[in-house]
């Protein structure tokens, strides 16, 4: 073993260029998996200061016991506690001060006239709390509101809306309210809470406009006195409380809040980086292997000489891994440090796009240490695995070939085993899309099509080569002809070399199909559901901004220019227990404007006591019209509904709807999240829009929108999401083509002697240079190919399985002119990635390299 040992370490000293391509391919994928878990380490850390730091002086919080979550949320909407309990709760022995706790969505307009937030966290208001230890905010700047109209804003909000002490502005609460800007606060210690927006209002202004009656709150936050301890405060409120209402510690508030960040923020957040670290390793996992095989195929003589002169396979394979591991351990402990380095640009990049990272230093959890290290490792090591299990079987009569024939590609087990693979993946997946919808089935086939796709690369190299470089013996004669048969000699490296840049491109395929799915399916549900002509919203998404007024849809009903406006609100209940969100509209009005497809029962007949729901709910429940069911609301309350009609389509609709009045006793803040208005006949669009305009100007200027203006912005958050995903899988592509520069330079060191005799026998360098440049071209066309084909059927997969799993109808869509620039990347960097390599070889002296073994 320490022959084994002695002879990597000289391999290593000699030829230390071989490996710097595998280094920095376990360093870049490790790189990114340190720095994701070490972010993720960093915002909790920072956000558990942040929180704890706001809410040290509650020492308890007085709240409803219920709360209705619906599907996909994971806040529920809790009902309202008395304010007048404060006074109840001030007498309990232990209790220092007690002050009601008033929330409910506030967007602030900016000086320039636009909407401050909104774009998935929420944008709150609240009633300015006087005690300094039991209000979070601290005030920074100014004072606290003292009369109505006047406010206080978290700093962050106010320089992102470019507010000053003094300056007025409207706060949209819905229903628009003037405001007085007098004061400027801080969130533990920082300007705000991520991009969440806060106002505070007077206890009076917050009760008229976040509440649906005055006397309401959303709870009461409660201080202790000296020597009474957390738990010892709950214990003493609680036999005070009324049913229904519960007393939970200051430090379980905190941890619901930090963990509420960390289940809607920080988990989908890493989760989402560490798929994208999971590609980079991936496809890093290819090009290690190569270089591996690539380097065990050059010392083919080397190792049968040492066999020849008494070397075990088990050394021959054990000095081969030992390489692999002092690269793996090397890179992966630089990965560690450059992991550090990309949390702290992150850290420093987060407030300059708008994202307030707490401030604090970088933490590293031991879990981000020890993962990424052992992942680049494992990763190293399987990668070199085979090719070292291949050298050790190296006979000790290959010393006295010249060369060996590498016919890889022409494997029939490799190709029956692709086929069936391939076959395998097809049923499983249409098993999975089509005939038993499951997404785990179909998620399993894309992950066999993957398979066969590696497994057959060799075997197809050959044919798409050939295909792909046919061009070139036209266009570039001998140059070209010599580029193709290169590519052809090793199919085996020639797939290995392209797979990393199949993946790459496969997923961002895979998005790019995804993400034009989504844009089609909007653009279908608008055009089919709605029959109006405009679309009044709020441009947000997630728990942000606060809606539209309920009264904006019958002010624009009332223009002359309109035919029908109906507003579209949001309420929740609970239904057979389970949370589900209702729409609160005028059903008449309701059924005009939208397409609901086939209507059974009648809309018109709701009334106060009539429910209307679409097909799939119905056959859920077990319901049918003139059935009845129990509604509970967060108010407490318990209705029973008749089922007055069931729709066939749910879309923009909703699954649930009641009226106005059935809502009316069980509302808190009302809000209406769109209005969708169709002109009488003979007024254009322009003409109708512009009255509208005028209309939605007095009620806090929300935009208003064509059908196809909606369409668009309504799916506008997917480019946004594409343009990241880019940016994320660029790694994974600059990875790959690292892997393509690496195999081509190793691959020119083991054809010296050829090279020397091509420029002996009349090739140019210029001609040598173009040779290599179009192999690389070739390889990354392969790749480039192979993922766009793989990365359109796994977006399909994703489409069809989403459709299986929603009640909502997807839309498959192929956008070619994106997939075209895909591709043009792929073959371009390719060329890009042969560029050093071709140096390389134009550099080689000719009798050097003649009489090279």
């Amino acid at each position: 073993m320490n022959a084994s040992l002695r002879l990597s370490v000289s391999s290593l000293r000699a030829h230390r260029r071989r490996f710097a391509g595998t280094f920095l391919a376990v360093f870049l994928g490790v790189a990114f998996l340190a720095g994701t878990l070490i972010m993720g380490d960093t915002l909790r850390a920072g956000f558990d200061t942040m929180f704890g730091n706001a809410t040290s002086g509650t020492d308890a919080v007085i709240r409803s016991a219920d709360a209705i979550t619906t599907p996909g949320e994971s806040a529920g909407v809790r009902e309202p506690v008395p304010t007048d309990l404060v006074g109840t709760v001030e007498q309990v022995p232990g209790v220092a001060a007690a002050a009601p706790d008033i929330q409910g969505a506030g967007q602030l307009v900016g000086a320039n006239g636009e909407p401050i937030g909104g774009q998935g966290p929420p944008t709150l208001a609240g009633n300015w709390i006087d005690d300094s230890r039991l209000n979070p905010y601290r005030l920074a700047e100014g004072r606290a509101p003292r009369k109505s109209g006047e406010v206080v804003v978290n700093r962050g909000t106010a320089e992102k809306g470019d507010l000053k002490i003094g300056d007025t502005t409207i706060l949209r609460t819905p229903d628009p309210v003037e405001v007085t800007v007098v004061g400027l606060a801080t969130f533990g210690g920082e300007d705000g809470m991520a991009q969440v927006t806060y106002t505070g209002m007077t206890r009076a202004d917050a009760e008229k406009y976040l509440t649906a009656r005055p006397g309401e709150a959303s709870g009461i936050k409660v201080r202790a006195g000296p020597g009474v301890s957390q738990r010892e405060l709950v214990d003493r409120l609680t036999p005070v409380l009324p049913e229904g209402v519960e007393a939970i510690t200051g430090q379980e508030a905190t941890e619901e809040n930090t963990d509420m960040i960390s289940s809607r923020f920080l988990a989908v957040f890493t989760t989402f980086l560490l798929v994208f670290s999971g590609v980079a390793l991936l496809v890093a996992t290819f090009s290690i292997h190569n270089t591996f095989a690539i380097v065990v195929a050059q010392r083919t003589r080397e190792n049968a000489l040492l066999r020849a002169l008494g070397a075990s396979r088990r050394q021959i394979t054990a000095s081969t891994l030992t390489e692999a591991s002092v690269v793996a351990v090397a890179a992966s402990a630089a990965g560690l440090a450059g992991g550090i380095g990309v949390a702290a640009g992150l850290q420093a990049l987060f407030p300059a796009i708008g994202f307030p990272f707490p401030e604090g230093d970088v933490v590293i959890g031991a879990l981000s240490m020890t993962l990424p290290l052992a992942v680049g490792v494992v990763v190293c090591l399987g990668s070199a695995l085979l090719p070292a299990v291949r050298a050790g079987r190296t006979a000790p009569l290959a010393a006295l070939r010249e060369t060996a024939v590498d016919r890889s590609g022409a494997s029939r087990v490799r190709a029956v085993t692709g086929a069936g693979l391939a076959a395998l993946a097809v049923a499983v997946t249409l098993t999975g899309v089509l005939v038993s919808p499951s997404i785990w089935l179909a998620g399993t086939g894309a992950v066999l099509a993957l398979v066969a796709f590696v497994v057959l690369g060799p075997v197809a190299s050959t044919t798409a080569v050939r295909v792909l470089g046919g061009p070139l013996d036209r266009l570039r004669g001998v140059t070209g002809s010599l580029a193709r048969r290169n590519a052809l000699r090793s199919p085996r490296r020639t797939a290995a070399t392209a797979s990393a840049l199949m993946i790459g491109v496969a997923v961002v395929s895979l998005f790019t199909v995804f993400g034009a799915s989504l844009k089609a399916t909007m653009d279908q549900t608008v055009s089919r559901s709605f029959a109006g002509d405009v679309v009044v919203s709020t441009p947000s998404f997630g728990a942000g901004g606060s809606g539209l007024s309920p009264r904006l849809a019958g002010a624009v009903q009332r223009l002359p220019e309109v035919e029908t406006a109906v507003g579209l609100g949001r309420g929740v209940a609970e239904v057979d227990g389970n949370g589900r969100a209702l729409t609160v509209t005028d059903p008449l009005v309701l059924e005009r404007t939208f397409d609901l497809g086939t209507v059974r029962g009648s809309l018109s007949a709701l009334g106060a006591d009539g429910i209307a729901l679409t097909r799939t709910e119905a056959a859920k429940q077990g319901l049918t019209t003139g059935d009845r069911t129990e509604l509970a609301f967060t108010d407490g309350e318990k209705d029973t509904f008749t089922v007055r009609a069931v729709y066939d389509r749910s879309e923009l609709a909703g699954d649930y709807v009641i009226t106005r009045a059935a809502w009316a006793p069980h509302r808190t803040q009302d809000s209406d999240t769109l209005v969708a208005v169709a002109f009488k006949d003979g007024v254009s669009t322009d003409a109708g829009k512009a009255a509208v305009e005028r209309v939605a100007a007095r009620y806090g200027h929300p935009e208003v929108q064509t059908r196809d203006e909606y369409a668009r912005s309504s799916a506008g958050g997917i480019d946004m999401m594409l343009t990241l995903v880019y940016a994320l899988l660029a790694l994974a592509v600059l990875i790959a083509l690292l892997g393509i520069a690496n195999t081509l330079t190793l691959a020119i060191h083991e054809r010296t002697r050829e090279l020397g005799l091509l420029r002996a026998v009349g090739q140019t360098r210029s001609q040598l240079r173009a040779m290599v440049r179009w192999e690389s071209v070739l390889v990354a066309a392969f790749g480039t190919v192979g993922g766009l084909a793989l990365g359109a059927f796994l977006g399909w997969v994703l489409v069809e399985a989403s459709d299986g799993a929603s009640d909502s109808t997807f839309a498959f869509a192929v956008p070619p002119l994106q997939l075209a620039v895909v591709a043009l990347v792929g073959v371009t960097a390719g060329a890009l990635a042969g560029l050093r390599p071709a140096r390389r070889a134009a550099r080689l002296d000719v009798l050097r390299a003649i009489a090279t073994e």
